[in-house]
């Protein structure tokens, strides 16, 4: 049977601001990539957002961003190798304090947000994503044919190539921004069936009718998309019809 990791971001919810539901979506992926209190994310939030995916053998992964919490991690930011390298540091730090104390363990890294893009074609920024993850021991998850994945790669780390089942792609194999129109997809049909093409060909449809190659080891689903709960339930319906198992790509 073919398989393919679920994830999604989770964890950002922060008093008294709401985002998302996190113990729904528990309940449908196999990785939950935790805020790690930058973007998002407070201590109650991801200590609840722990336990809940011990008891469900969901594994977890950090989510870093740029100290960013007004924009919610999707602000380019400019900031100093140093600085960004501690700060990160220190916010993966703080999520496998928060996990350990769950009895779960950090098993993964993936950049949230404008930190994530810009990695994609970055490299003194993505040799910087990649010295924190091997000093915490932990694989990268991130996009395919990127920066990061050959910083990961020089760096002796393993990379999970992602893909995205909610936004739009170009042709180029690029996200479009989430400031151009269409770029979030919200018909559960219609991601459902992306799913299914990414896991079983290898492929998406992009924004201009284009075939772009994608091979994808994990499959994404917002968690903050509207309706996200919905279009984690078509996703997993329709991958389970095609035969699809849904499993994490990192050992739990």
């Amino acid at each position: 049977m073919a398989a393919i990791d679920l994830n999604s971001d989770l964890g950002e919810s922060w008093l008294p601001t709401v985002v998302g539901d996190d113990d729904a979506m528990l309940r449908l992926v196999s990785s939950a990539n935790l805020a790690c209190g930058a973007h998002g994310g407070d201590p109650v939030t991801l200590a609840a957002a722990c336990r809940s995916a011990v008891a469900r053998d969901v594994v977890i992964g950090a989510h870093p961003s740029y100290d960013d919490r007004e924009g919610f991690g999707r602000r380019d930011l400019e900031v100093d190798e140093a600085t960004l390298e501690a700060q990160l540091a220190e916010q993966v730090a703080r999520l496998v304090a928060v996990a350990n104390e769950a009895g779960a363990a950090v098993r993964y890294l993936k950049p949230h947000g404008a930190l994530y893009n810009r990695i994609v074609h970055d490299a003194e920024r993505a040799e910087v994503v990649a010295r924190v993850a091997a000093a915490a021991g932990l694989p990268i998850m991130g996009m395919p044919g990127s920066a990061i994945e050959r910083a990961a790669r020089e760096a002796g780390i393993r990379f999970v190539t992602e893909a995205f089942v909610d936004r739009a792609y170009r042709a180029d194999g690029s996200l479009v921004p989430r400031s151009e129109p269409d770029s979030v997809l919200h018909a559960p049909a219609v991601v459902a069936a992306r799913a299914v093409r990414l896991a079983m060909a290898g492929e998406v449809e992009a924004i201009d009718g284009s075939v772009v190659r994608v091979e994808a080891e994990s499959l994404c689903v917002h968690g903050d998309t509207p309706g996200a709960v919905e279009l984690a339930v078509a996703v997993r319906r329709a991958l389970a019809e095609a035969g699809v198992e849904v499993q994490a790509a990192v050992g739990a």
